[in-house]
């Protein structure tokens, strides 16, 4: 086959075939005797594999699997394959866990008897209207969840809770109750930090978690066909 028939099969322009085999992403075309590219309908599944990870993965990361996969014996070509799996699981239970969060924040906020509407707070202020210890609040602190201002005080230096480490603080509150443990809402937090508009924070985690979900199933598509890939099916 030339390199327009291939295009054609593929759904690339003949020049994105030729970019694709110099980036290694499917194997050299063999050549004609008057020098011609000639390809395989091996090139067209490799190319359709590129396009379903490019889906799922992004086309640099996918570039690299379709070059290290035809190298690498089949078990490592699998655990490649096997970790953009877990990686994307990954991704979505970080977005859950931010879902979550902000359900129990919404939640919690309705039915706080203390409601937290000041610019800034003391420790002892914080932890009164959350309901936990002062210590609980230094703990969370070194663990990363919050971060506090430090202001000067006649007896040196002391805690202030912004609105953001308030924020943060009656989250991680939510989310502990709730039986989440320090590393995941760690992962909640760092979710919700990635939100830039507070407001639309809970439909920006349903695109994320559609998104995901889309590309979970590109990457299910890629799975079957890289894995002939990966391991030839035996003539015969």
């Amino acid at each position: 086959m030339n390199t327009a028939v291939v295009a054609a099969a593929s759904g690339y322009s003949a020049q994105q075939v030729r970019d694709l085999e110099a980036l290694g992403v499917i194997p050299p075309a063999g050549r004609s005797h008057n020098g011609y590219r000639q390809f395989s309908q091996g090139h067209i599944h490799a190319l359709r594999a590129y396009r379903a990870l490019a889906q799922a993965v992004g086309p640099i990361e996918a570039r690299r699997a379709m070059r290290e996969i035809r190298h690498q014996p089949p078990d490592r070509g699998a655990a490649l394959i096997c970790g953009f799996h877990a990686r994307l699981n990954d991704e979505r239970e970080k977005a859950l866990a931010a879902r979550h969060a902000l359900e129990s924040i919404r939640a919690e906020a309705t039915t706080e008897a203390e409601p937290v509407e000041a610019d800034s707070m003391t420790i002892t202020e914080l932890s009164q209207a959350l309901g936990v210890r002062p210590s609980t609040l230094r703990f969370w602190e070194k663990a990363g969840l919050l971060t506090p201002e430090r202001v000067k005080t006649r007896a040196g230096t002391a805690r202030r809770y912004p609105l953001t480490a308030i924020r943060e603080a009656r989250i991680t509150a939510a989310l502990r109750a709730s039986g989440y443990r320090i590393p995941d809402v760690q992962n909640a937090l760092a979710a919700v930090r990635d939100l830039n508009d507070v407001s639309h924070s809970m439909a920006a985690l349903d695109t994320r978690l559609e998104a995901i979900g889309r590309r979970a199933l590109a990457l299910i598509r890629a799975g079957r066909l890289l894995a002939e890939i990966i391991e030839p099916r035996s003539p015969g």
